[in-house]
């Protein structure tokens, strides 16, 4: 079901890949952040999430799968962190396109935090818990609805404390159940994936 990393590091050319890519990206990005205090704040998630998976590596291996979903969701993360959720390029480019006043891509993130994270999380649930069947796509899907709750609510507290930041940091945008949207689209992120994966292992089982 799942390709297991069991060589060391030093010959996992696909992982050193992906740090030495993600490194190059982030150093880039680090350069003129449209806003330096909410560029730091940001970055507090992909710096302690490389750094655990970087502690835990010789004890607990993902596959290499799990370390490119975890790569590209880190991507879009640091690409917004540098011009902020509200202004990325591409939801200027839907302000001029559909005269629309809200800002999109913070939704796509949100989304993608269920659909590129619902299979490392199951993985891990797997190997560390033994759950087996179908709870694994179940309990994946509401461990990630449940991330996103508590990220919600951590963010908040942060706004909260972080004074003159706080408002853009949280981004509501005039929507009062902005924080309740995002945890539907990490949701539904999820649910497509765990979907999308329970049945591939149904084809390879009727194969």
């Amino acid at each position: 079901m799942y390709t297991y990393t069991t060589t060391a590091f030093s010959r996992n050319y696909l992982l050193q890949f992906l740090i030495a890519a993600y490194a190059v990206y982030w150093i880039a990005l680090a350069f003129h952040p449209t806003n330096r205090g909410q560029w730091l704040m940001e970055n507090l998630i992909p710096i302690a999430t490389i750094a655990f998976l970087g502690w835990t590596y010789r004890k607990f291996q993902l596959s290499n799968l799990s370390y490119v979903l975890l790569f590209i969701f880190l991507c879009l993360h640091t690409y917004a962190a540098h011009f902020t959720y509200q202004n990325t390029p591409v939801d200027m480019w839907l302000k001029s396109a559909i005269h629309t006043k809200r800002s999109y891509f913070d939704r796509v993130v949100h989304f993608a935090f269920g659909l590129l994270l619902a299979y490392p999380l199951r993985e891990a649930m797997i190997r560390i818990a033994g759950i087996r069947g179908k709870w694994t796509y179940i309990i994946s899907a509401a461990v990630i609805l449940t991330f996103s709750a508590i990220f919600e609510i951590i963010e908040a507290i942060v706004a909260i404390l972080a004074g003159s930041f706080g408002a853009q940091y949280i981004g509501l945008q005039g929507d009062m159940f902005d924080s309740e949207k995002d945890m539907v689209m990490g949701f539904a992120g999820a649910i497509i994936a765990m979907g999308f994966l329970a049945f591939l292992h149904k084809r390879q089982k009727k194969a």
